[in-house]
């Protein structure tokens, strides 16, 4: 008996021990001589430990509405160089790219570290499936190499998936560079079309959204594109907005800026800080939804044959039945005939088997053995 509570009090400690053993992180000990002093993590109750480290880190609430899971930091040193690197594991890769379009600023340039990177003197962005990668430093283009082998490191810890096609909706001309953002909630929008900080855009009613600033003649407006799920809830956002916010009416509030809006199927573009109908529209008409929707089966034309091919056809097909049906006969027949041949009584209509009706016409009584022939010896 105190053998077996032995064995469960120790088998109580390993699932203690093994439930509160933390995961293996994604941060690397070391990567092309850089080593790590100290790794340190956060999650989603406590981001205010990167924001307090870093200036340019997304608040609480943003983190939240991206989907954060939880994010490492580190400090790596190689000789007397440093490297502050940061690595935020997102929910999926659509949360993670948002958070990558928030942080991207104009002052980091495009590179060549991922599809989605960015790499400035002193800070770079790399997107990697769900996870972002932010990295301080001072020279960083110098180390876009050390920083590939970072990346290279992180890679397979990533969650890959596909990213949201919501941002190549948004027209070129004249965009303001960096100047774009994927939104996926109501603290995130209000800090660039600055509104209302509730959900007024209906994100809660899976809404997503792309933001960004366009100049026209040294006057910067900026266009909101709203991706919904279906074109109904886009036409009734629409309406909605019509009542709240006056959209594309004279505006009762001369201190705020009146909206432009038009839906194309499911999306619904938005133009904040407009002055004029014209100056609107010449946004908006570059706005157009790939969406299609289609109401009805697809269908076919059906052409009649001529009579006189449907004659031929019906005696060709009777004529094939026909010799199917002798061609069957005949084999059923000639392999009967066949095997009570070569083995009588043994396989079909064996004596002991048959049995006769006899409706008593007569007194003599049937023998089954009398229909097919067989010499046998009389019965007792």
């Amino acid at each position: 008996m105190r053998h077996y509570l032995y064995l469960c009090l120790v088998s109580v400690f390993l699932l203690l021990v093994t439930t509160s053993t933390p995961a293996q992180g994604v941060i690397p000990d070391s990567f092309a001589g850089w080593t790590c002093n100290g790794k340190t993590s956060f999650n989603p109750a406590q981001p205010s430990q990167i924001a307090s480290q870093t200036a340019s880190s997304a608040p609480k609430d943003v983190l939240a509405e991206y989907g954060f899971v939880a994010g490492e930091q580190c400090e790596y040193t190689r000789g007397a160089e440093k490297l502050g690197v940061q690595i935020y594991r997102m929910k999926d890769p659509s949360g993670a790219y948002g958070l990558f379009s928030y942080m991207l600023s104009a002052d980091l340039p495009h590179a060549s570290l991922s599809e989605h990177s960015a790499v400035g003197p002193l800070r770079a962005l790399a997107l990697d499936g769900n996870l972002l990668l932010d990295v301080r430093g001072s020279d960083l283009p110098r180390h876009e190499k050390d920083l590939k082998a970072l990346l290279a490191a992180v890679k397979p810890h990533a969650e890959e998936g596909p990213l949201p096609s919501l941002p190549d909706e948004m027209p070129t001309k004249g965009m303001v560079e960096r100047s774009d953002h994927y939104v996926l909630g109501p603290v995130t929008l209000n800090q660039f079309v600055p509104l209302s900080s509730s959900d007024w855009l209906g994100f809660s009613q899976g809404a997503e959204a792309e933001s960004a600033r366009y100049r026209n003649e040294g006057h910067e407006v900026t266009l909101l594109l709203a991706d919904f799920p279906t074109p109904q809830t886009a036409a009734k956002k629409l309406v909605e907005l019509q009542k709240n916010f006056h959209v594309n009416a004279a505006n009762s509030d001369p201190n705020s800026s009146p909206l432009f809006a038009k839906r194309s199927m499911t999306l619904l573009a938005i133009v904040y800080g407009a002055r004029t109908q014209a100056e609107a529209d010449a946004l908006l008409k570059l706005v157009e939804s790939d969406a299609e929707i289609t109401w009805n089966e697809p269908t076919f034309q059906f052409k009649e044959p001529p009579i006189s091919a449907m004659i031929v056809g019906t005696i060709i097909g009777t004529g094939v039945i026909c010799m199917f049906a002798v061609i069957s006969g005949i084999a059923f027949g000639g392999v009967r005939l066949v095997v009570k041949r070569f083995f009588p009584d043994k396989v079909f209509d064996r004596s002991s088997h048959l049995q006769v009706l006899q409706m008593g016409l007569v007194s003599k009584p049937i023998n089954s053995e009398d229909f097919y022939g067989m010499d046998r010896p009389p019965r007792k």
